[in-house]
């Protein structure tokens, strides 16, 4: 498929120079503490490039990397390079303690389930037939060898986003002491709090409109998983995005959005992924990690 424009432009702030570009279907911001335009531009580029990197190589739109071999494979073993491996540990391990809740196979569902404000809502049996081909159980992952059942897919959509922020920061550090806000459409690192300031302030959208609450970020990761933009609408009920990897259906009681802060990008995704996924019990669930969250019903 043909390569999306990738270009970083600049607009200035009042806090400097912001660049800006697109990956992974979302605005991506990096705010530099630093009046060194050469060098805020510098480490720009080298934060777009490794975003760009890490969707070329796990994007599940292309046909030419590592996830397009493993999703047609036909139940062949595909052997993975390192990095893809660490992926595959991770997700084996958030899969054990999510209790099967976090499945990397469960992509398959999009096929039937299009969050796209419509009516449009698949029929049990057509679900049920889906979720036979669902189920890291299912899926023989002895490392580096990788294989699926014929008709199974992984998706690294769920974790994709949050892990390249955190090596795009990894990649930041190397190259700079500045302090560095890194934001994938919503999905942030901190790697220190700015020169002249005890923290960044970060806006979080509020759900149905009203002023953004306002989060004040030191250090680490920050992420939101919720449904504003993504759901069906039937008959007076709304299906949310967030769906049960058994089941094949949405969870139809869990919050709107939680925002989780964490060490890193992907610990704070995964948490606020587990309380989504805890559906009515998201708010014990987040209570009981002791980690800062804000979460809308």
């Amino acid at each position: 498929m043909p390569e999306p424009k990738r270009e970083v432009t600049f607009t200035h702030s009042a806090t400097g120079l912001v660049a800006h570009f697109r990956a992974m279907a979302s605005p991506c911001e990096v705010l530099v503490d630093s009046t060194d335009e050469a060098h805020i531009k510098s480490l720009a580029q080298h934060v777009a490039d490794e975003a760009w990197r890490i969707e070329s190589k796990f994007s599940r739109y292309r046909d030419d990397n590592i996830v397009f071999q493993i999703n047609n494979a036909q139940g062949k073993t595909v052997t993975v390079d390192e990095e893809t491996a660490e992926l595959l540990d991770f997700a084996a391990q958030a899969y054990q303690l999510s209790d099967g809740m976090f499945d990397l196979t469960s992509g398959l569902l999009r096929q039937l389930w299009r969050f796209d404000g419509s009516d449009q809502i698949p029929t049990p049996d057509a679900t049920a037939a889906l979720c036979q081909n669902i189920g890291w159980h299912h899926v023989n992952w002895q490392r580096p060898q990788l294989r699926l059942h014929a008709g199974m897919e992984i998706d690294f959509g769920g974790i994709g986003k949050e892990y390249a922020v955190d090596r795009a920061a990894a990649i930041v550090r190397q190259h700079s002491d500045c302090a560095v806000l890194i934001n994938f459409g919503g999905d942030l690192y901190a790697t220190a709090p700015p020169r002249h300031a005890p923290h960044w302030l970060v806006g979080i959208e509020q759900i149905g409109g009203g002023k953004s609450a306002i989060i004040q970020l030191a250090k680490g990761g920050l992420a939101t998983s919720g449904d504003a933009n993504r759901f069906l609408l039937k008959g007076g009920v709304r299906y949310p995005h967030v769906l049960n990897p058994k089941t094949g259906w949405p969870i139809m009681d869990a919050p709107r959005s939680v925002t989780v802060a964490a060490p890193s990008c992907v610990e704070a995704g995964l948490i606020a992924t587990f309380a989504m996924l805890a559906g009515s019990e998201a708010q014990a669930f987040l209570t009981e990690q002791e980690i800062l969250h804000w979460i809308q019903q």
